[in-house]
């Protein structure tokens, strides 16, 4: 189940003065819905596995302190989406769409922030998205929280990190035609990243073995986003294929959910579909844990290779909580435009 801006810019206009308390109570509905497993999507459930398995594979001497808070960097694996729709300039850090620049976009697109805001201009890359260089950003500024031994900061950039790096693999974050909309394939982005591992994460292995230095960030990092990119071909051509050779009534199936019922692609139609793609959300998956504990020990490594266990006792202090309390209101307030009880 995918939900996108354009569908909460109709909505909230359509619906503004009429039909606010249903807005609310939908909003509410879906989003709680995903954090208790209505869809075990790839921003919420992959996300979550994928930072929790990346803790894994980290060395002794991080584990001291990545394994003692692992669930907070499970749980907040997902904070990334939940400010997309609300924060401006968050968008477009979980995307980059490769197909805008040409079939030679890797060799055409600067690795290095400066030097593509140069050659093709700033708000023209955010506006096709900017994955690449963000992670690099993010890259170092934990880098730099760990030069500072700073554990609050070692942890929020850690847990983002995860999640970007997760978006950067998935082959639908690199392409304009996100969910099919181009091609009449509306619906295959929740259904890849989605679906699929909802019914068959299960069965996958995910396990990789210890982390790496990474030498080259940058890269690295275009190197695993040009990889889910050529993947993103297949994507389509297999839906296709398979849609023809369906029966129309079979592609699709209700199930019930949350006492919600709910339009899903079929189990036979998933299975035929993740047979065809031979592995390749599995796959995609294991870049994913692979890549974020290598940039994890990678900056730690650049970082000097800090002690973690003076600050592994470490724990979120009340104003913390008070301020995570203030950016969840405040990110409900832009996302539903409610006013305070002061402006009423």
């Amino acid at each position: 189940m995918e939900i996108y801006p354009e569908f909460f810019e109709i909505f909230l206009k359509k619906n503004h003065f009429f039909f606010k308390k249903e807005l609310i109570f939908f909003l509410l509905t879906f989003f709680l819905g995903q954090e208790k497993g209505f869809s075990s999507t790839w921003g919420f459930w992959a996300h979550k596995r994928i930072n929790r398995l990346a803790v894994h594979r980290l060395p002794v001497e991080m584990q001291y302190f990545y394994k003692k808070h692992i669930d907070y960097l499970t749980e907040n694996a997902v904070n990334p989406d939940r400010r997309r729709y609300a924060v401006v300039g968050e968008a477009e850090r979980h995307f980059i769409d490769l197909d805008v620049y040409g079939d030679s976009a890797l060799q055409k697109l600067p690795h290095y922030w400066p030097a593509a805001i140069k050659k093709i201009g700033e708000d023209s890359l955010r506006k096709h998205g900017i994955v690449p260089w963000y992670v690099q950003t993010a890259a170092f500024q934990l880098t730099e929280a760990f030069k500072d031994k700073d554990a609050r900061r070692i942890l929020r950039i850690s847990a983002d990190l995860g999640h970007y790096v997760a978006d950067s693999n998935v082959p639908l974050h690199t392409t304009r035609n996100y969910n099919g909309q181009l091609t009449k394939q509306e619906g295959i982005h929740g259904f890849w990243e989605s679906r699929l591992p909802e019914l068959y994460a299960k069965d996958y292995d995910l396990w990789i073995g210890e982390a790496k230095y990474i030498e080259n960030l940058a890269d690295q990092i275009w190197f695993s986003v040009n990889r889910a990119h050529m993947a993103s071909d297949s994507v389509f051509l297999f839906e296709k294929e398979l849609t023809e050779s369906f029966e129309a009534d079979k592609k699709f199936s209700y199930e019930l959910r949350n006492n919600l019922l709910v339009r899903t692609y079929s189990e036979e139609f998933s299975k035929q579909y993740h047979l065809k793609l031979k592995g390749q959300v599995e796959r995609q998956m294991k870049n994913s844990i692979e890549m974020v504990s290598d940039l994890w020990f990678t900056c730690w490594i650049n970082a000097g290779q800090p002690d973690l266990k003076v600050i592994a006792n470490f724990s979120f202090d009340n104003n913390d909580k008070k301020t995570e309390a203030a950016e969840k209101q405040s990110w409900w307030r832009r996302l539903l435009n409610i006013r305070s009880e002061s402006d009423q």
